[in-house]
């Protein structure tokens, strides 16, 4: 797991749509009561066709209109409020025009936040992840992308916690009548556990979907290229193995990844991911195509042959990093046990790190640059091992550090 849990899981829903209770997975313990209801998100700014075939993509609605996003004052180095009273929120992920999707890991919901507020969306696909979704421990609905064609094909990617293991689904998005269609299948047959299950989406540089994933509890799994457990995956936007793969036909980016929750990349392409370690140490590491990281053979810096160090390293206790975002040469990576927004300079070809928000926002889930060029933190303190406070979960945004 991600850190050492603080109480019984938190099982609530946001809005909308009411999710039943459906199986949870073996290896998580679930919660001993169920907690009041949370109360609906609060945006603080002002207001302002027949299923396709499997695996095919859903034709997008005509003449769409991108809803604006919140309206909100300038970005300041002071965190400030954009949404609140969200139930675990998880993944981020903007649209055109400025509004963004958050998924509820524990719901299976997707929120829409525009300048009118927050919105949880429906339609059959929103449905499905609602009823179908597995949640338990870290499991659940996790990472969210937008396609870099979203404006003409409407596609947003989802990885989620299914019956037969992890999977990565795609919907096409109406934001004006706020519905996801029907789900359609990407890539299945990810591992999936009570914890460890990675599920961070984005969209590279090259237009290629890159997937985290976590070992699922078999740390063997990890150093084993035949799995999907334990790895960086690269795929084309249907979910094929992406061309240029360091194995052809294998949708392996890099191997001996325990956890990998966050990814970012610099403006010269490079990519960065973090990583949760077990004891010992918690990593950033620059991805190389092809690129061993060690796990479980080794953890933190080990300067062993075959294998390629972190640029930085923590104490789990000060760390414990999630989502990753880069401005400039800085990395960000947002701390959940370590309670704090962590920094990595690497300007100078030695990391430089340090950490800001220490203790003022609870755990800390991601971290994204938004439209307006300032970070957008999400915070996690309702899942079960934080203290929430009055209007948690909320997302912030404030000037980069």
């Amino acid at each position: 797991m991600d850190d050492a849990p603080a109480r019984a899981p938190r099982r609530a829903t946001v809005a909308v749509v009411a999710l039943g209770l459906v199986t949870t997975l073996a290896a998580c313990t679930p919660a001993s009561s169920e907690p009041d209801p949370a109360p609906a998100p609060r945006a603080t700014g002002p207001a302002a066709a027949p299923a396709p075939e499997p695996g095919a993509a859903a034709a997008p609605p005509d003449d769409v209109a991108w809803p604006a996003g919140p309206s909100l004052p300038p970005a300041t180095a002071e965190p400030q409020d954009v949404v609140t009273d969200l139930a675990s929120p998880w993944g981020l992920a903007f649209l055109p025009g400025g509004s963004a999707l958050v998924t509820l890991r524990d719901a299976g919901e997707v929120v829409l936040l525009t300048g009118a507020g927050p919105r949880t969306l429906t339609g059959p696909g929103a449905e499905a992840l609602a009823t179908t979704t597995v949640h338990g421990g870290e499991a659940g609905l996790l990472g969210v992308a937008v396609s870099p064609q979203v404006a003409d094909d409407r596609l947003v990617y989802l990885y989620r916690t299914a019956a037969g293991g992890n999977e990565v689904v795609r919907a096409t998005l109406d934001p004006e009548a706020g519905t996801l269609g029907d789900l359609q299948p990407v890539l299945g047959g990810i591992p999936a556990a009570g914890n460890h299950d990675g599920g961070r989406l984005a969209f590279g540089p090259d237009g290629f979907l890159y997937v985290t994933t976590g070992d699922a509890g078999d740390r063997a799994a990890a150093q084993d290229p035949d799995s999907l457990a334990g790895k960086i995956l690269r795929l084309t936007p249907d979910g094929a193995p992406a061309p240029g793969n360091p194995t052809a036909g294998s949708p392996v980016w890099s191997l001996g990844h325990r956890n990998v929750q966050g990814l970012a990349w610099r403006d010269d392409g490079t990519m960065v991911a973090g990583e949760f370690g077990q004891d010992t140490f918690d990593e950033l590491n620059v991805v190389v195509p092809g690129g061993n990281y060690g796990w479980p053979e080794v953890e933190g810096r080990a300067e062993v042959d075959g294998f390629v160090d972190p640029v930085a390293a923590w104490n789990p206790d000060d760390a414990s990093p999630s989502g990753v975002a880069v401005v400039g040469d800085t990395v960000y990576l947002a701390g959940l046990r370590g309670r704090r927004l962590l920094t990595v300079g690497l300007s100078d070809g030695d990391a430089q790190t340090g950490a800001a928000l220490v203790d003022e926002l609870g755990r800390l889930r991601h971290v994204t640059v938004g439209p307006d060029g300032a970070l957008w933190v999400v915070t996690n303190n309702t899942d079960g091992r934080g203290r929430p406070g009055p209007g948690d979960d909320r997302i912030v945004r404030l000037t980069p550090p």
